[in-house]
C-alpha cells in the first residue's frame, strides 16, 4: 500500500457532501521554507501549499482508487472545509491559508474543475488562519452559510453571508491566549460557536451576545484543545480532542465535565464523526503520533472502543475524512487520510 505523493507535507482532507460530487475529496498540503524570511517580498514565501484535487474512481473496490485532476497553488493550508450547498447549486469549498485568508472556491460540476471566486482577508499576512467551518452542516443551502475561522493570534474571526451571495468579515475578538487551533459551529444552533486553544481551555460563544466573553468556559485540560466537532445525529453532544492523546465527549449543556475520557495513543488532531445515520456512534480520530482509528460509541454513547486502525503513514497524522459516497455491496466506507513528513495520501475503508 503505497498511497499517493503529495510533494509537499500533507495535513487535511475533506470530502465533498453534495450528491453529484460525492466522489470528489481535496487535499491540502502545507510547506516551511526554512530558508525564507518573513516580510521580503523578494524571497521565496515563507509557506507554501497546494489545494489537490481528487476522484474516487472505483468506491465498490476493496481497495478503491482514486485519480489526482487538478493542483492549486495556495500559501499553505492549514485546513479546508466544503460548504454542505443544496442540490441546485455548484459545491463551495472553503480554504483557510497561512497568510490570513479565506478563499472559496467553486466546484464546477459540468467542467470538473475547481475555480476561485472569492477571498477574504481576516488577519495579516504574518497570522496563519488555522481552521474554518460553515454554520449549516445539517442543513444542505443553495446560497452561503456564516463562516467561522480561528487564527495563530489567538482571536476568532466570523465572516456573515450577505444578501449578495458575498462573505463578510463582521467580528473579529480575542478568544484565546495563545493559537485558537479550532473552531466549529454546534450544527444544531447557528447562533452558538465552540473554540479551543493552546491556553488549555474550551470556551463557548453565542454570537447574539457579543464577544467580549464566552458564555462558558472549561480549563480542566491537561494540555492544547486541538479539534472540536459538534455531533449531526445527536444534539448536544460534541467531541473534542487534545494534545494529551484524549479524546473528550461532552453534552454541552453541562460541559464543565466529560460523559468520556478515551486514551487514543499521540496527540489528537482531527475528529470527525460518520455522516450516515447508521453509522453515528463512530469517529474517525487523526492521532498525528499513532496513526489513524476509528472509535465506535454504543447507542447510549456512554462506553466506546478502538474498532479499527490504519498505520499505513509513518509520519504525523493530521488530514481524514469520511467519504459521503454509500458502497453497493460494502457496509465499510471510505476513509481518506494523509500525513506530513513523508507527504503522503492514503485511501482505506472503514
Amino acid at each position: 500500500m503505497n498511497g499517493f505523493d503529495t510533494v509537499e507535507p500533507a495535513d487535511s482532507v475533506e470530502f465533498c457532501p453534495h450528491p453529484e460530487a460525492s466522489n470528489i475529496f481535496v487535499c491540502g498540503t502545507y510547506k516551511l521554507n526554512e530558508r525564507a524570511t518573513p516580510n521580503n517580498h523578494n524571497a521565496i514565501p515563507l509557506r507554501q501549499g497546494r489545494c489537490l484535487v481528487f476522484s474516487v474512481e472505483d468506491k465498490d473496490a476493496e481497495q478503491p482508487s482514486f485519480q489526482h485532476i487538478q493542483s492549486i497553488d495556495f500559501p499553505a493550508i492549514p485546513d479546508m472545509k466544503w460548504h454542505h450547498t443544496s442540490l441546485s447549486a455548484n459545491p463551495i469549498l472553503g480554504v483557510a491559508d497561512s497568510e490570513g485568508n479565506i478563499s472559496i472556491l467553486q466546484w464546477r460540476l459540468h467542467e470538473l474543475a475547481l475555480e476561485k471566486v472569492d477571498s477574504v482577508c481576516c488577519a495579516t499576512e504574518d497570522t496563519l488562519c488555522l481552521s474554518l467551518d460553515w454554520s449549516n452542516r445539517r442543513t444542505p443551502q443553495a446560497g452561503l452559510s456564516n463562516l467561522v475561522v480561528s487564527l495563530s493570534n489567538g482571536s476568532l474571526c466570523l465572516l456573515r453571508s450577505t444578501s449578495h451571495g458575498e462573505l463578510l468579515k463582521t467580528d473579529e475578538w480575542l478568544a484565546h491566549e495563545y493559537e485558537a487551533w479550532i473552531a466549529a459551529w454546534d450544527c444544531w444552533d447557528t447562533n452558538v460557536i465552540y473554540s479551543g486553544g493552546d491556553d488549555l481551555a474550551l470556551k463557548f460563544w453565542d454570537i447574539r451576545q457579543g464577544f467580549d466573553r464566552p458564555f462558558f468556559t472549561n480549563k480542566r485540560f491537561e494540555a492544547g484543545v486541538t479539534t472540536i466537532q459538534s455531533h449531526p445525529h445527536f444534539e448536544h453532544l460534541m467531541a473534542v480532542g487534545s494534545y494529551n492523546n484524549t479524546v473528550y465527549l461532552f453534552d454541552r449543556r453541562k460541559a464543565s465535565t466529560a460523559l468520556s475520557e478515551v486514551p487514543v495513543g499521540g496527540g489528537v488532531w482531527r475528529v470527525k464523526w460518520n455522516p450516515h445515520n447508521d453509522r453515528k456512534g463512530d469517529l474517525l480520530v487523526a492521532c498525528m503520533q499513532d496513526g489513524f482509528k476509528v472509535l465506535r460509541y454504543d447507542d447510549e454513547i456512554h462506553s466506546s472502543q478502538v474498532i479499527q486502525r490504519f498505520d499505513g503513514h509513518k509520519s504525523l497524522a493530521y488530514g481524514v475524512d469520511w467519504s459521503y459516497q454509500q458502497p453497493a455491496t460494502d457496509s465499510r466506507q471510505i476513509v481518506g487520510s494523509c500525513s506530513f513528513y513523508d507527504h503522503l495520501l492514503h485511501m482505506w475503508k472503514a
